[in-house]
């Protein structure tokens, strides 16, 4: 399966993002470990992906949603801004046993406005919103 994100809501720009566009955009992250420790890969901050697309004003919530719909979790966007998204292990895509070929990581507690839950596997949408 290949990596394809849609980033829409309240954007200026709604664009759906492969393994290479991940990958041309700046912010990218080394070591996923450093956000969610114990997880390997690299990945791409999710400021970056939204500085893409062109948060609207008044945007404060992000839509996470599983690339087969069957999962959704929202999490305020101030709460998110060290968020990441793995989306390759050297130069290969992020396999599916590694919640592949998108993943999204927040960082431990983000503000205590987050839990565990918003670490999405098979990520295929992120969507903003207004709370």
């Amino acid at each position: 399966m290949s990596a394809r994100l849609v980033v829409d809501g309240e954007v200026a720009s709604p664009r759906t993002l492969g393994f290479d566009e991940l990958a041309a955009l700046p912010g990218q992250v080394a070591d996923v470990g450093t956000v969610a420790p114990g997880r390997t890969g690299s990945g791409v901050r999710l400021t970056a992906i939204l500085a893409a697309v062109g948060p609207r004003p008044g945007a404060n919530e992000v839509t996470l949603e599983s690339t087969d719909g069957s999962f959704v979790q929202s999490a305020p966007l101030d709460a998110l801004v060290d968020a990441v998204v793995a989306y390759r292990i050297g130069d290969a895509p992020l396999p599916e046993d590694q919640g592949g070929p998108l993943r999204f990581y927040a960082p431990r507690g983000a503000g205590g406005m987050v839990d565990r839950c918003t670490n999405v596997k098979g990520l295929g949408r992120i969507r903003l919103g207004r709370a």
